[in-house]
C-alpha cells in the first residue's frame, strides 16, 4: 500500500470524525441565518366550530326531545410537507429517523362503519368492514383501541354487533359466513356458523338468553341461544328470492331490535317496512310504507327502541332517523342529505343505551354521531316547569276590568295552556 493512499485513508477517517463531534449544524453555512418560514396555520374544523349546545330537534320553542352532542370519525392521517431527506450526517448526529416519525401515525380510520353496541361501561363498538376491525370508543375521551383482523381475530366482511349483559361481543361477519363470539375481555371464547349465509345485525335478549340475527340472504332471522350458541328457531321463510311481501315474512331483513316486553322489531328492508313479532316468533303488526317522505321508508335499516318505547328507524336513503309509536304513528324525524350535525350520509347502523344516547353510523363519510335523547318524564318535568313559570308572570301582572281600567279586586280566570 502506497504512502499517498494511506494518506488518504487518515484524512478521509478523520474528517468523518470531525463531522460527527460537530453535527450537521456545522455545515449549514447561510441556510442557519434564513429565518424558517412559519407552519401552514392549521384549516379549522367546521364540525368543531359550531355551538353544539343550539343542535336540538324539534326547534325551540317547541320541548327539546333530541340533542346533538358529538361525533367519532378517527381523521384520515394527512402527512405533513413534504422535507429534505435527512443525510447521513443527520442520523450520525442524532437527527430524528423515519421509524421514530412514524411512530404516531394513525394506520387506521373509520372507512364504512356499520353495526354498533354499547358496553355496560359506556364504550361504543362500531363494526367496519372496509379496515376489517371492530373500533372501540370512549365516548367520553374519544380514546379508540381495536378489535384487529389477523391480530385478535380473523374476519371478513364484518357488519353487524350485539353485547349481552355480561359484556359478551358478538360481530357477524357475511364474508366468512358466521358470528363470532369475544368475552368481556374481547378474548374470542366460539362461534356460530349453523344456518348462517349472510348475518347482519343482531339482538341479544338477555331475559330469555335468545340471540336474534337478521339473515338478509336467507330473508330469516335465526334464532340462536345466546351460551350454547345453538340454533332455536327461524323466522321467515327461505328460497323465494327475496319475493315474498306477506305479514311475517322478509324481504332482505337487516337490522332487528327488542323492546321493554321483549318484543322483536326487524327491519324489513327490500319490503319498506317494520316488523312485530313475540318472544315465541309470532308476527304481531307490521308498519310502515314505501315512500320519500317522513312517514314512509326508502330502505329502512338501523332500529332501536328507547326507554319510552318509541321505535325509531334509521332510513338509508332518505338518510332520516324517524321516531314512531310502537303501533307505527310518525312522532318526529330528524336528518336529511349532508355532512352537517344532524345530517346524514347512506345511513345505515341505530343503537340507543341505557343512557338515552343515540348512536348513528355513515357509509360515506366514515362517521359516527352522537344524540341524547330527553326521556317522556324529562320533557314532562320542562312542560310542568314552563307552565308554572308562565302561570307566576301571569299572576303578577295588574288585573285590568272589561273597560280596560285597572280592577285590583277583580279576579281574572287565567288562560289554560294545553300539553303538546
Amino acid at each position: 500500500m502506497s504512502t499517498t493512499y494511506k494518506a488518504k485513508r487518515i484524512t478521509a477517517a478523520g474528517l468523518l470524525a470531525l463531522a460527527i463531534l460537530m453535527g450537521p449544524s456545522a455545515f449549514a453555512g447561510d441556510k442557519k441565518k434564513k429565518k424558517d418560514a412559519p407552519a401552514p396555520e392549521k384549516k379549522p374544523n367546521i364540525m368543531e366550530m359550531i355551538d353544539a349546545s343550539k343542535i336540538v330537534w324539534p326547534a325551540p320553542p317547541a320541548i327539546t326531545r333530541v340533542r346533538y352532542l358529538n361525533y367519532f370519525c378517527c381523521e384520515k392521517y394527512v402527512p405533513p410537507a413534504a422535507k429534505k431527506k435527512s443525510s447521513w450526517m443527520d442520523k450520525m448526529a442524532g437527527g430524528e429517523t423515519e421509524q421514530q416519525k412514524m411512530a404516531d401515525k394513525p394506520l387506521f380510520a373509520l372507512w364504512t362503519p356499520y353495526g354498533l353496541a354499547v358496553d355496560s361501561k359506556g364504550n361504543l363498538y362500531v363494526a367496519d368492514g372496509k379496515v376489517g376491525a371492530v373500533f372501540i370508543f370512549n365516548t367520553e375521551t374519544k380514546d379508540v383501541s381495536m378489535i384487529k383482523h389477523g391480530v385478535q381475530a380473523r374476519f371478513g366482511d364484518i357488519i353487524g354487533l350485539a353485547i349481552d349483559d355480561s359484556d359478551r361481543l358478538f360481530v357477524s361477519d357475511t364474508k366468512l359466513h358466521r358470528i363470532l363470539v369475544f368475552d368481556k375481555n374481547h378474548k374470542p371464547e366460539g362461534a356460530i356458523s349453523q344456518g348462517v349465509v349472510d348475518p347482519g345485525g343482531m339482538v341479544v335478549d338477555n331475559e330469555n338468553r335468545f340471540l336474534y340475527v337478521a339473515d338478509a340472504a336467507l330473508d330469516q332471522v335465526l334464532v340462536y341461544d345466546a351460551d350454547k350458541l345453538t340454533p332455536i328457531r327461524k323466522i321467515g321463510t327461505a328460497g323465494k328470492a327475496h319475493t315474498l311481501t306477506e305479514p311475517g315474512q322478509f324481504s332482505v331483513p337487516t337490522n332487528v331490535a327488542l323492546d321493554a316486553d321483549q318484543n322483536l322489531y326487524v327491519s324489513d328492508t327490500y319490503n319498506n317496512r317494520i316488523e312485530v313479532f313475540d318472544a315465541d316468533g309470532n308476527f304481531i303488526r307490521a308498519f310502515g310504507k314505501a315512500g320519500d317522505r317522513p312517514g314512509t321508508f326508502a330502505r329502512p335499516k338501523g332500529i332501536a327502541i328507547d326507554v319510552d318505547g318509541h321505535v325509531w328507524v334509521a332510513d338509508a336513503v332518505q338518510d332520516r332517523v324517524q321516531c314512531y309509536t310502537p303501533e307505527g304513528d310518525l312522532l318526529m324525524y330528524m336528518g336529511n342529505h349532508g355532512s352537517l350535525p344532524g345530517y346524514f350520509n347512506t345511513l345505515a347502523g341505530l343503537v340507543i343505551d341505557k343512557n338515552n344516547r343515540i348512536f348513528t353510523t355513515e357509509q360515506y363519510p366514515g362517521r359516527v354521531q352522537m344524540f341524547r335523547y330527553v326521556t317522556n318524564a324529562e320533557a314532562q318535568a320542562e312542560f310542568d316547569r314552563r307552565k308554572a313559570e308562565d302561570d307566576k308572570k301571569k299572576a303578577q301582572e295588574p288585573k285590568t276590568s272589561a273597560t280596560g281600567n285597572s280592577a285590583p279586586g277583580a279576579a281574572a280566570k287565567p288562560a289554560e295552556q294545553k300539553p303538546q
